[in-house]
C-alpha cells in the first residue's frame, strides 16, 4: 500500500472512531435493544405456530393461554421499540455531530496556501450532502444490516429445528435471488458517488453565480446565468434519478424473487403438512419466518452497496484532510527575539515564474517598515512567506532565529497579527467581528476601536449592530476598520498589514497608519501603495521592491536623495 493510501486509511479510521467518541454507551444500548427487538420478532412465528396448532387441534385451553402470552408479547414489544428508538437516535445525533466536527477541524487545520488552491464547494458538499448520505447509508445502514442478519440467522436456526428438509429447500431457493440482488446492487455505489460529485459541482456553480450576481446583472447576462443554472440543476437531478432507478431495479428484482420463494415454500410446506410430516402451525411459522429471510435478500444488497458508497465518501473526506502542501513544524514560537530575517529567498507559485528572487532583508524587533513597489512586485508574497503560508521557498526565513519551516503554524500566529487587504466579515455583531467571538476587557476593545477609527460607527450604530452576510450592512471602509481593530486588539509583538488602508479615504488612512505607528514596541511590516511624505517619514525603514527583488531600502530622506527607483515611484504617485 502506498504512503498516501495508508495515510488516507488512517484518516478514515479517525472518522469512523469519531462516531463512537463519548457515545459508546448509547451505541451498546442500541445494539442490545436491536438484538432484543429482533429476537422478539422471531417469537412471533412461534406464537403463530402455537395458535394455528391450537385451532387445528381444537384446544381451547391452549388458545386462551397463547392469547395471554400474545398480549404480554405485544406490550413487551412496544416497550422495547420505544427504548430502541430513543437510544438509537441519541446515538445518531452525537455520531453525526462528532463526524461533522472532526471533518471541520481537519479542514481548518489545513495550511492557508493549500486551502486557497481548493474549491470550497467540495467541503460544503462534504459537510452537508455527504454527511446525510453517511448518516443514512452507514450509521442507520449498519443497524439495518445487523437487524437483517440477526433475523435471518435466528429464523434459519428455528426453521431447522422445525423441519430440516423444508429449511434446505429455503436455502436452495434463496441462492438465485441473492446473486441477482448482489449484481444489481453494485450499481448503487456507482450512482451514489455520481450524485456526490454532481452535487459538489452544482454547489460550486451556485456559489459563483450568487457571489457574481452584480457582474452578471451589469453585463445583462441573466439569461445565460439561468441557462447555466438549469443545466447543472438538470445534471444533478438526473444523477439522483439514475440512483433512484438503480435502487428501484434492485427492489423490484428482490421483490419478485422473494414472492417466488415465499410462494414455493408455502406450497411445499402444505405438501409436507398433508403428508403428516409437519403440522399446519409449522407451515404458518415458516411463512412468517420467510419474511425475515426474504427481507435480507431484498434489502441487504442495497444496504451493503449504500454502506460501501458511504465509506467512499469518507475516503473522499480523508483525501481532503491529507492534501496538506505545508509540512507542519514542531517548534513553539513565544517571542520574536532578534527579529525576522530572510536570506537568499526565492519563491514561485507552482511551476510559474519566480515571484521573489534572491531576497535578503532583516526586520528588527520593535521597528516599523513600509514595503512599497509597483503592482506584481512581490510585496504581498513577501508577507505571506513571513506568515508561513508557503513552505516551498528556497533560502532561509527565520523568526526569532528559528527557521520558519520548523515552527508550528499556529504558533506563528501567537506572535503575528495580520490585517488583510481582503476583509472577511462574519454575519454577526460589530463587537463579535472585532473580538472574533473571544472575551476581551472592555477597555481593550474601546482602545482598539478608537485606534482603528471606529468610534463614530459605534456611536452611530452601537456594538451590537448586525453586520450582515459578508458585511453587507457596512461600507468598505467600515469593514476595513473592523479588520484593523480586530488585529490591534490582540496586542501581539508583530503586525503585518497588506494594503490595510486601501478602502479608506486619505484622511482616515493616514489616521489609521499613524495609530499603528504610535504603538510602541510593535514590529510593523506595512505593505502600502500610498506614498505620502509625512506618513512615510515616520517609518524606520522603507523596503522598495521591483520584479520580485528588493532594489532599495532606507529612510524616506535617503531614498529621495538617491533619486533612483523609489524617487521615480514617489514622483509618479505625486502627480
Amino acid at each position: 500500500m502506498s504512503k498516501n493510501g495508508s495515510a488516507g486509511n488512517d484518516r478514515k479510521r479517525i472518522y469512523i472512531k469519531s462516531f463512537y467518541r463519548k457515545n459508546r454507551i448509547c451505541f451498546l444500548l442500541t445494539i442490545l435493544t436491536t438484538l432484543c427487538l429482533n429476537g422478539m420478532q422471531i417469537l412471533l412465528a412461534v406464537l403463530l405456530k402455537g395458535l394455528m396448532d391450537a385451532a387445528t387441534n381444537e384446544n381451547m385451553d391452549g388458545l386462551w393461554k397463547l392469547t395471554g402470552q400474545t398480549i404480554i408479547y405485544v406490550a413487551a414489544m412496544v416497550a422495547v421499540m420505544l427504548i430502541e428508538r430513543q437510544v438509537k437516535y441519541r446515538f445518531m445525533k452525537r455520531a453525526v455531530s462528532n463526524y461533522r466536527n472532526q471533518a471541520f477541524e481537519d479542514i481548518t487545520r489545513k495550511g492557508i496556501a493549500s486551502f486557497g488552491k481548493e474549491n470550497t464547494s467540495n467541503y460544503i458538499s462534504a459537510l452537508t450532502n455527504d454527511v446525510s448520505v453517511i448518516e443514512k447509508s452507514y450509521l442507520l445502514g449498519n443497524f439495518s444490516i445487523l437487524a437483517q442478519v440477526i433475523q435471518a440467522a435466528a429464523s434459519l436456526a428455528l426453521m431447522f429445528w422445525y423441519s430440516w428438509s423444508l429449511s434446505l429447500v429455503v436455502i436452495g431457493t434463496c441462492i438465485l435471488p441473492v446473486a441477482v440482488s448482489l449484481i444489481f446492487g453494485r450499481q448503487i455505489e456507482k450512482r451514489e458517488k455520481e450524485v456526490s460529485e454532481r452535487n459538489a459541482k452544482f454547489m460550486s456553480m451556485v456559489k459563483d453565480l450568487l457571489n457574481g450576481l452584480g457582474v452578471i446583472k451589469s453585463f445583462q447576462a441573466q439569461d445565460e446565468a439561468s441557462a447555466l443554472f438549469y443545466d447543472k440543476n438538470h445534471q444533478l437531478e438526473a444523477a439522483k434519478c439514475n440512483r433512484g432507478q438503480a435502487e428501484q431495479v434492485v427492489g423490484i428484482m428482490s421483490m419478485v424473487a422473494g414472492f417466488g420463494v415465499q410462494a414455493g415454500i408455502f406450497i411445499f410446506g402444505v405438501y409436507l403438512s398433508i403428508r403428516g410430516q409437519i403440522t399446519p402451525g409449522v407451515v404458518i411459522a415458516f411463512v412468517q419466518m420467510m419474511n425475515y429471510i426474504i427481507s435480507p435478500i431484498q434489502q441487504l444488497p442495497g444496504l451493503l452497496a449504500g454502506r460501501k458508497a458511504a465509506l467512499g465518501l469518507m475516503d473522499k473526506m480523508a483525501g481532503y484532510g491529507e492534501n496538506e502542501s505545508e509540512k507542519e513544524g514542531l517548534e513553539v514560537l513565544s517571542d520574536l527575539g532578534e527579529g525576522i530575517c530572510l536570506e537568499h529567498v526565492d519563491f514561485s507559485y507552482g511551476d510559474g515564474a519566480e515571484v521573489l528572487k534572491d531576497v535578503n532583508v532583516r526586520f528588527e524587533a520593535g521597528k516599523s517598515y513600509a514595503v512599497v513597489g509597483g503592482s506584481g512586485s512581490g510585496k504581498s508574497t513577501l508577507l505571506n512567506l513571513v506568515m508561513g503560508n508557503h513552505s516551498d521557498y528556497r533560502g532561509s526565513i527565520t523568526l526569532g532565529g528559528r527557521e520558519i519551516k520548523g515552527i508550528r503554524p499556529d504558533s506563528i500566529f501567537d506572535i503575528i497579527s495580520v490585517i488583510h487587504q481582503s476583509v472577511f466579515i462574519f454575519d454577526d455583531t460589530i463587537r463579535q467581528n472585532i473580538c472574533m467571538f473571544k472575551e476581551f476587557d472592555k477597555r481593550q476593545v474601546d482602545q482598539a476601536i478608537s485606534m482603528a477609527g471606529l468610534a463614530g460607527l459605534i456611536e452611530e450604530k452601537g456594538e451590537d449592530y448586525a453586520c450582515g452576510e459578508g458585511g453587507a450592512h457596512l461600507s468598505g471602509g467600515e469593514k476595513q476598520r473592523i479588520s484593523i481593530a480586530r488585529s490591534l486588539l490582540r496586542k501581539l509583538p508583530v503586525l503585518l498589514a497588506d494594503e490595510a488602508t486601501s478602502s479608506l479615504d486619505a484622511e482616515t488612512a493616514d489616521s489609521v497608519t499613524n495609530a499603528i505607528l504610535d504603538v510602541r514596541g510593535l514590529t510593523r511590516l506595512v505593505v502600502t501603495h500610498r506614498l505620502d511624505e509625512k506618513t512615510l517619514n515616520r517609518f524606520d525603514e522603507i523596503i522598495v521592491m521591483k520584479n520580485g527583488r528588493i532594489v532599495e531600502q532606507g529612510d524616506f530622506g535617503s531614498l529621495m536623495e538617491r533619486k533612483k527607483y523609489f524617487y521615480s515611484l514617489y514622483t509618479v504617485a505625486g502627480k
